[in-house]
């Protein structure tokens, strides 16, 4: 059935359920019947979403998939501003469990058709009148379509339990709406031919919105309120800035790369000389290169200078002026309260630069340490990381 649509109705229903996370920016969403987490792959790169949750009934499928939402190597190296958390749950959606509430989304993707019907009012009391979600994006079959799809004859899954019109789905969908105060809008994805247009979409959509404008009856048994219905599969928290240890490893790492990438330009273009038992140091400040002393009054920025003894201070106003420092850190005192104790970092004594020494030759021996492995093994050390982070990348978009 997939072939007749381009792209697939699933990756059709998915892009649905991401254009409308990118639109209205939900914090906290919920997939029932997760089933091999495909869904929660793609909305994991939404950074908007702080908490996203996956339930299913069948923990098998899920455990086979579920280490593919775990973060990659690169987003502990360039960790998001905000905090995500992914969980994942074995339950049913006609079971109540507290975790499950106060969720802005709500996603039920193909999902209702496998249910008995007679659990179909369960699950709607379970999904809009105890979770109560913000919004509910629900997705199901339209049997009136069935008839255009070549060799469907009854139901298009052996697993399905019924499938609605689009008049019964609608009026479903009305009744949910009176009861537990919201409103819907009926759209889909897999569009009839032009002359079959009043049949409706191949897969049909019910996007229900909560109505603060009327109250809604939530019916809810005491004796389940605070019980756990669900038990966890699998949790992990993403690296965030939000994390104090995360952010002043990332800004150090920040400080000290553009730090030597200072020192590296100016030693390029200034002129400074050795002398015997003493480090280099400069000969005299105007013989810094014009377009440099320019950049930095121009800026009003120090320069970097040299310390007795061979090392160069690169004074943190001018640190703290690039963007990706400066959208770390807005002011000195915090860059200077990150830095200090942190024994990569060596600052001057009056705490306004950063102390780094020249050191050549150890660069130059570096370098030729990675050249010779490179040439011995054909690939460089690094190599390994990175393919990790490729086949990851290849991996969690791919539909089994």
């Amino acid at each position: 059935m997939n072939s007749l649509f381009c792209p697939p109705l699933y990756k059709q229903r998915h892009q649905f359920v991401v254009d409308f996370v990118k639109k209205y920016k939900p914090k906290k969403v919920v997939d029932l019947g997760c089933a091999d987490c495909s869904l929660l792959r793609k909305l994991k790169f939404h950074r908007d979403i702080e908490l996203l949750v996956g339930v299913d009934i069948n923990s098998n499928v899920v455990r086979r998939k579920m280490y593919t939402l775990a973060p990659f190597s690169s987003e502990y190296l360039n960790p998001a501003n905000q905090p995500l958390t992914v969980e994942l749950y074995e339950g049913s959606a006609t079971e109540k469990d507290p975790r499950t509430k106060g969720f802005d989304l709500v996603t039920c993707i193909e999902l209702i058709e496998h249910l008995p019907l007679a659990e179909v009012e369960r699950f709607s009391e379970v999904v809009f009148g105890y979770m109560s979600p913000a919004a509910v994006i629900v997705t199901t079959p339209n049997a009136d379509f069935n008839p255009l799809l070549p060799g469907c004859y009854g139901f298009r899954h052996i697993d399905h339990k019924f499938e609605w019109t689009k008049a019964e789905f609608q009026n479903w969908a009305l009744g949910v709406c009176r009861l537990y105060g919201y409103m819907v809008e009926f759209t889909g994805v897999g569009e009839a031919p032009c002359n079959e247009e009043r049949i409706g979409f191949c897969s049909q959509i019910g996007v229900f919105h909560k109505d603060s404008s009327r109250g809604g009856t939530s019916v809810i048994s005491e004796n389940m309120e605070d019980s756990s219905a669900y038990r966890l599969l699998y949790e992990v928290v993403y690296p965030s800035l939000c994390d104090n240890n995360i952010f002043k490893r990332t800004l150090v790492s920040e400080v000290l790369y553009w730090a030597e990438h200072i020192k590296s330009k100016w030693l390029e273009t200034s002129e400074y000389v050795e002398e015997e038992g003493a480090g280099p140091h400069m000969s005299d400040i105007t013989k810094c290169p014009k377009d440099f002393q320019e950049m930095s009054l121009a800026e009003g920025e120090q320069e970097p200078y040299l310390q007795e003894g061979g090392a160069v201070c690169i004074p943190l106003s001018r640190v703290l002026s690039l963007p990706s420092v400066h959208t770390l850190c807005v002011s000195m005192q915090g860059l200077q309260e990150a830095l200090l104790g942190d024994s990569r970092v060596q600052l001057t004594g009056d705490g306004l630069a950063v102390v780094l020494a020249i050191d050549e030759e150890k660069d130059k021996d570096e370098d030729a340490d990675v050249n010779e492995e490179w040439e011995e093994n054909g690939t460089p050390a690094c190599a390994g990381s990175v393919k990790s982070a490729v086949y990851c990348m290849e991996d969690w978009d791919a539909e089994l």
